[in-house]
């Protein structure tokens, strides 16, 4: 290989939707105690690592422009290069389809693909770097994200266990594409203003699933006001089979007894609600 012909990896950054998010209450360490059955849908980011090339992220694509300030994937890289000097990095490319601040993890599936883009350019050093380590490092969503399956999701995130009982399904993921405060997330947990966790009280049993529910929608509601009229419309739409708000949102999610009903369910709130974006695709 000559030295201006670089190797290019590629790999998908799906969104995440919290099925399920159930709120234990607020830890000593100023994090939250949760239980979350998290899955991924068939839309996603594409990260790109030229490998050998000049460090750089460049950013394109729907929602490229609303990248501002520091990139997670960027940050990804840095730390895995700082715990293994030896690994080969690269440049970045990140082609953005998912919403922005969005409750879909879109940040944090970046930032794992890229992890996974880095274990693919090094497969002798796989075993000697802890990428759930650095996963857990970046952010409480970017280790279920390095996974990118179906999995139950405790404490503030870094506890994961492979969950078998959500079958895959047809959903319509609908954000209302309106501005968020920078600070949305801890907006959020102010609001649902959490009850302090003894440090002696022990995670439910691994046995019990959490309830579909989401514990942060009342109170994202109330700090992004769109998302009860996203619900509404889903709800009150015929082909929804339940509809409920995935993380802090704004974007929220229905199901749908077919991929066919859920195009169509897709396409009527897009016809009613021009300014949202509104996607059908599969969940599981």
């Amino acid at each position: 290989m000559s030295a201006d012909t670089f190797a290019v990896l590629a790999e998908q950054a799906r969104a995440k939707v919290n099925w399920t998010l159930r709120i234990l209450g607020k830890r000593a360490d100023g994090f939250h105690e949760l239980d979350s059955v998290v899955a991924f849908a068939g839309i996603a980011d594409v990260v790109t690592l030229t490998v050998g090339a000049p460090v750089a992220v460049a950013v394109h694509g729907p929602f490229g422009g609303l990248i501002e300030g520091d990139n997670l994937a960027l940050r990804a890289l840095a730390a895995a290069k700082a715990a293994r000097p030896d690994l080969k990095v690269g440049a970045l490319t990140i082609e953005k389809h998912l919403p922005v601040a969005a409750g879909l993890g879109g940040g944090s599936a970046d930032a794992a693909a890229v992890l996974r883009l880095l274990r693919r350019a090094n497969p002798r050093m796989t075993a000697h770097v802890d990428w759930l380590g650095l996963a857990a490092e970046l952010g409480s969503d970017v280790p279920v994200c390095l996974l990118s399956r179906t999995c139950r999701m405790r404490g503030r995130g870094e506890r994961l266990g492979v969950h078998l009982g959500l079958p895959a399904m047809a959903v319509v993921l609908v954000n209302p594409r309106v501005a968020v405060p920078a600070d949305k997330t801890r907006q959020v947990f102010r609001h649902l203003a959490a009850p302090s966790l003894p440090a002696d009280q022990l995670p439910p049993p691994r046995g019990v699933s959490p309830t579909n529910r989401n514990d942060l929608q009342d109170a994202a509601s109330a700090v992004v006001p769109a998302i009860a009229d996203v619900l509404s419309a889903l709800r009150g739409n015929a082909l929804t089979l339940e509809a409920r708000l995935s993380g802090a949102g704004p974007t929220c999610f229905a199901r749908t007894a077919t991929m066919a009903d859920a195009y169509q369910l897709a396409q009527e709130i897009a016809a009613t609600h021009p300014t949202w974006w509104a996607r059908a695709t599969t969940l599981g």
